[in-house]
């Protein structure tokens, strides 16, 4: 696991200083070695600059940014590809010799052998580029799921590209320009969907995609090269339920010691639930040795899963260590978490999910989180809520659907007022977006958590949304069924821009390597084609997932109510931290900047913190405060437009 950043310019205007520290800003995803090259090409000057944090080969035969023999192609890569060794026994069939014991050098031999198509052969996660000197192009390929961010900023005459953005704020060439559209986004979902990000200019590198910059024009061009949606459209599986428990438990046993291959101590996140669980049963099961695992606490009953997780690692004789999470703790947390994260994002549940990280960080170098379950094997509570909520709304005509649409706003107001059934209010507010529900697309059913209702009242501006649709109109417009579309959004969009995201970042901030054995794009590909009630029938989730585990520890036993990654935010919105939103939302401080309601902000968080109720109204603009405050409101950082 590393940083990586790197740069093309036409201007022959970046110096090495730049690119230090470009890379070095990179430094806790990459503690243990620095590198640092600068090319000159007839039309570009180029940089590559990379963060090691040594997992395999540690000594320095790892370093990078590395070279073939002939100086022809470079890499820089951040992540693991597991199956290194087979493909290195393939190449050395091809007359490749090798200084090395690092996967980096089997990527860049392979690429030089097999081109683009290399990638086909990798399992794992990655994010990498490949100077090709020979056909001056330089290459960033991502991986299948999305588990390594790649971010790039393309303009006429700088390309740059990097694992985080606050990469590109150490270029003097960087204008930090806020996408109105990517921060509409955010209140949506709140977190920002790929190919945006919070800057105009600047992208992710979508999942699945390799992108192309020709170094004598500048031009580039993006290239699909894996998509989950083309496993969920093949034709179903012809396969019984017991023959499909076979298939993906041995899938599932090979992910997981792939995942295991580490020059480092390795451990693995137990939550108690039932992904994390099957990890952690089918490794220790394998293994002489005990498993280490690591799980989050909280004093607060209803969040509080340690004791669960706590009861599975005496059964299954783990080495297991627990942290329970304090108020003061979050408090102290909070701030660091814009610097972090880079862009705003308010999924909570990345301050347990960092301080899990410190908390494993001090035993191993290397955690395995089981991410990836929900979205594979259907098990998130929505799936339930949804499924019932578009049977209720293809029940009204378009026609009327428009009407009410009309009236929904002080509809939806009067009842989130009146303590109106959840349900109710959610119906409401489907219906207010009642253009995206015309136009069918299935995002406008699922991870709603900012009704466009509210955003208006927020944000003066209105924005455009024709940037996701475009991603997701692939998924809604096929003739799948309801269930597997909401589970390819998922796995497409809100795991990668949400869940992924929080992960990486919360692991790297302390320069801890997360995998995620559950994303091994094998288990997808055979998983999506088999059919739906394997996995949820009648309200009963994750059927074959539940199955295979059941082989090795008593259910009904050893699992409960799944609670959820969550803090208790409301309590500490309107107690402990109340001194922090009253700070952030000072006069002063929303006046930075003009895209809030400043009124509607100051009213809304009067009347939160006089009734106690409604928090999470609050934790999406605060967040957004705390970044805008970290990396935009100091005259030194912003730049004019």
């Amino acid at each position: 696991m590393c940083g990586i950043t790197g740069y093309i310019d036409h201007r022959f205007q970046t110096d090495r200083r730049t690119l230090i520290r470009m890379t070095d800003v990179l430094r806790h995803r990459g503690p243990d070695d620095a590198g640092y090259e600068v090319f000159e090409e007839p039309h570009a000057a180029i940089g590559l600059g990379h963060r090691r944090l040594s997992i395999i080969d540690l000594s320095p035969g790892g370093h990078q940014p590395m070279k073939t023999e002939d100086g022809s192609h470079w890499i820089v890569f951040n992540g693991e590809v597991y199956n290194y060794r087979e493909i290195r026994v393939e190449l050395e069939a091809c007359g490749h010799s090798f200084l090395s014991t690092s996967d980096t050098e089997v990527i860049l031999k392979s690429y030089k052998e097999w081109g683009a198509r290399a990638v086909h052969k990798f399992i794992g996660m990655f994010a990498f580029a490949i100077y090709d000197s020979q056909n001056q192009k330089i290459v960033l390929f991502r991986d299948r799921a999305g588990v390594k961010p790649l971010y790039y900023h393309a303009r006429p005459d700088l390309f740059m590209f990097a694992s985080e953005l606050k990469s590109f704020y150490e270029h003097n060439a960087f204008a930090r320009n806020i996408d109105r559209n990517a921060l509409g986004l955010y209140f949506r979902y709140g977190y920002i969907p790929a190919p945006l990000t919070i800057f105009e200019s600047t992208h992710k590198v979508k999942p699945g995609h390799y992108i192309e910059i020709d170094l004598m024009t500048g031009r580039y061009e993006s290239f699909k090269y894996w998509d989950v949606m083309d496993h969920y459209g093949a034709p179903r599986l012809n396969a019984s339920l017991p023959e499909a428990e076979e298939e993906v438990e041995r899938l599932l046993v090979s992910a997981f010691q792939y995942r295991m291959v580490a020059d480092v101590p390795v451990g693995v996140f137990l939550s108690g639930g039932y992904d994390s669980t099957t990890v952690v049963a089918l490794l220790q099961k394998n293994m002489t040795s005990r498993l280490k695992t690591f799980t989050i606490g909280f004093h607060e009953d209803a969040y509080n899963e340690a004791r669960e997780a706590q009861q599975i690692a005496r059964y299954l004789g783990t080495d297991h260590h627990e942290h329970y999470c304090t108020a003061r703790e979050a408090q102290e947390l909070i701030p660091q978490i814009p610097f972090f994260y880079d862009e705003p994002y308010a999924d909570s549940s990345a301050i347990p999910t960092m301080l899990v990280s410190r908390h494993a960080r001090q035993s191993v170098t290397v955690a395995l989180s089981a991410d990836g379950g929900d979205e594979t094997f259907a098990g998130y509570n929505n799936y339930d809520r949804y499924l019932y909520l578009h049977r209720r709304i293809e029940g009204i005509p378009p026609l009327l659907r428009r009407r009410l649409a009309r009236v929904l706003p002080a509809l939806f107001l009067l009842s989130s007022y009146k303590g109106c059934n959840s349900r109710v209010i959610h119906l409401l507010a489907l219906l207010q977006n009642a253009r995206m529900l015309e136009e069918d697309h299935v995002y406008s059913l699922i991870h709603l958590l900012f009704y466009d209702y509210k955003i208006n009242r927020l944000l003066p501006r209105s924005f455009d949304d024709s940037s996701l649709r475009g991603e997701v109109s692939g998924i809604s417009g096929s003739d799948m069924d309801l269930l597997h579309q909401l589970m390819a959004y998922d796995y497409k969009v809100y795991m990668v821009d949400d869940v992924l995201t929080k992960v990486d970042r919360a692991t790297m901030s302390v320069s801890l390597e997360g995998r995620e054995p559950l994303l091994d794009h094998r288990i997808i590909e055979l998983v999506s084609r088999l059919p739906v009630h394997f996995k949820y029938q009648d309200g009963r989730k994750k059927i074959l997932l539940k199955k295979i585990l059941g082989r090795h520890i008593p259910l009904d036993k050893l699992i409960g109510k799944k609670k959820g990654f969550t803090i208790p935010l409301e309590s500490w919105l309107t107690h402990d931290l109340r001194d922090v939103v009253e700070h952030y939302f000072s006069t002063e401080n929303l006046s930075r900047h003009d895209l809030f309601d400043v009124t509607y902000v100051r009213s809304l968080k009067d009347r939160v913190l006089k009734e106690k109720k409604g928090a999470g109204n609050l934790w999406f603009p605060l967040v957004f405060q705390m970044w805008y405050m970290r990396h935009m409101a100091s005259p030194s950082t912003v730049r004019p437009k």
